[in-house]
């Protein structure tokens, strides 16, 4: 290992931690200002008469208007403080909290395992692993998705975090930036979440062959220990369900933000729950469709966020060779037979495993398999 790469190592690991730091300070700044924005309005001065009536209106209660919207009626939307606490409370603190650990874990398994090296040694030779359709579905949903990530957690923290730091405008024209991206490549995403899907849904059902790859932990904390796997292992079916799940999910939640007050997903969803035992309430207005939409979409992001971490780490420094596979699309022929062997072994059969040397230009013809 060079001196280069020990130090990029370094730097990598560095920057990992001060990252998760930065956003796990945010819950400091946030119990302030829940504590601000969520002032009892019976204790405000100015407001005169009855107390218990005061207190009805702060509840929700309810009146009635000559004609228009029924919810005209009510004049505080009580729903509104609780969404406040709801977002700026548990949600931005647990969050920051789950950031935090993830890279924390991260950094210590590299720290403690290093990379997963080719126990092998490269052979020189190369097997097509991604098509180019396939690596292109991969990137527009990757790109989208850290491009959304990162102005999601502008949206939730940036105010605590990088307002204090920059002037008002800078932060602003980041913020109204970062939003204009959200919102149009949030439409890339789904077209990426769409493709993947359709191109990989085949090779990702469950088999015993995954079961065996689970008890021997994947071979990740043994060197030199590579459980059988086809086209793809078990842990990388795991990571292609929680995304399409959580991609969709977060799809539909950021459809209902998109066009607000069109939908209705979230009183559908809990009549479905009802039905398995829970008590969920099916009577929900507009607004608090919004609102449930709004906080289900940052709780999902941010769980999305850590897989990705995750899928980000072992997908590049984390293992040797596991980067060529959505970089140039080939992968080094030990490498596949290490981490994909029955996948190897189904090409030879179907006479499909066609290599290339390692040196040879891209267009250059490929080599019969030996």
């Amino acid at each position: 290992m060079t001196g280069n790469f020990r130090f990029a190592r370094v730097q990598l690991v560095f920057a990992m931690l001060l990252t998760a730091l930065i956003f796990s300070s945010a819950p400091v700044y946030l119990n302030s200002e829940v504590q601000a924005a969520t002032q009892n309005a019976t204790g405000t001065p100015g407001l005169k008469g009855s107390p218990d009536f005061w207190q009805k209106i702060r509840e929700g209660e309810s009146g009635t208007v000559a004609g228009g919207n029924p919810g005209s009626g009510q004049l505080i939307q009580s729903e509104g403080e609780d969404w406040t606490q709801m977002r700026n409370g548990p949600i931005s603190r647990y969050g920051s909290i789950a950031l935090l650990v993830t890279v924390l874990a991260l950094s210590l398994f590299y720290l403690l395992r290093g990379r997963i090296t080719i126990d092998r040694g490269l052979s020189g030779w190369t097997v097509e692993r991604f098509n180019n359709l396939e690596r292109f579905g991969h990137w527009l949903l990757a790109g989208s998705f850290i491009i959304l990530g990162l102005s999601g957690l502008n949206m939730l923290y940036g105010r605590f975090v990088l307002l204090p730091i920059m002037s008002p405008e800078a932060f602003a024209m980041l913020a109204r930036i970062g939003k204009y991206l959200h919102n149009y490549l949030a439409f890339a995403f789904m077209i990426g979440l769409a493709l993947v899907f359709i191109m990989w849904v085949k090779d990702n059902f469950p088999s015993l062959v995954d079961i065996k790859w689970l008890l021997r932990g994947g071979g990740i904390f043994t060197k030199g220990s590579h459980p059988p796997s086809k086209r793809f292992n078990a842990g990388q079916k795991i990571i292609f369900w929680l995304v399409i799940l959580g991609g969709l999910s977060i799809s539909l939640s950021g459809i209902t933000l998109l066009f607000p007050f069109q939908t209705a997903l979230f009183a559908k969803t809990f009549a479905i729950l009802n039905g398995f035992g829970f008590d969920l309430p099916t009577q929900l207005t507009a607004l608090q469709e919004q609102q449930l939409g709004q906080l289900w979409h940052n709780i999902a992001s941010i769980f999305m966020i850590c897989v990705i971490l995750a899928h980000i780490y072992i997908g590049s420094v984390g293992m040797q060779g596991a980067f060529d596979a959505m970089g140039s699309g080939r992968v080094d022929l030990s490498w596949a037979k290490e981490h994909h062997n029955l996948w190897v072994e189904k090409l030879e059969k179907q006479g499909k495993l066609e290599l290339r040397d390692a040196d040879e230009e891209p267009e250059a013809k490929p080599q019969p398999a030996e």
